[in-house]
């Protein structure tokens, strides 16, 4: 297992920033018409947070996960509500340290799965101390 370690924060949900957003969206594609330009405002909060006393952010730290679109550096959004299930990405307590990988269940095995060829999964085994904390439900990256 690698050492990665993760940095854990609250959202600060009492003081909400409040900033532009354009609802129609901007083309990924053709440019559109600047006549499409209609401007609101949006709390990311409100938008990355749904529930409050479950979410939490984490700082990622390594490579493991760059298949999953999370790579060094980028936030992530926590929610400790959310059940895992199968093929989730999750935040996991592994032995006493925390991970980020994709969970993977079959009939008779569990492991823990990097979205990384260079990292080999993880089978927990009746010898590993496991708890899922949460689950990954929002990526915030800088580009």
């Amino acid at each position: 297992m690698s050492k990665n370690k993760l940095t854990f924060f609250r959202p600060d949900l009492d003081n909400p920033i409040e900033l532009p957003f354009i609802t129609a969206g901007i083309k990924a594609g053709f440019p559109s018409p600047a006549a499409d330009f209609d401007e609101t405002k949006i709390s990311l909060d409100a938008v990355l947070v749904k529930n409050r006393e479950a979410t939490f952010y984490a700082k990622a730290s390594g490579t493991s996960m760059t298949g999953a679109g999370i790579d060094d550096g980028d936030i992530l959004v926590i929610d400790r509500s959310l059940e895992p299930r199968n093929n989730k990405v999750a935040i996991c307590l592994l032995d006493g340290e925390f991970t980020v990988k994709r969970i993977k269940v079959s009939r008779e095995e569990m492991f823990l799965m990097p979205e990384n060829k260079a990292f080999e999964p993880i089978k927990i085994t009746d010898e590993n101390q496991l708890i899922i904390w949460g689950i990954v439900t929002f990526v915030v990256k800088k580009i």
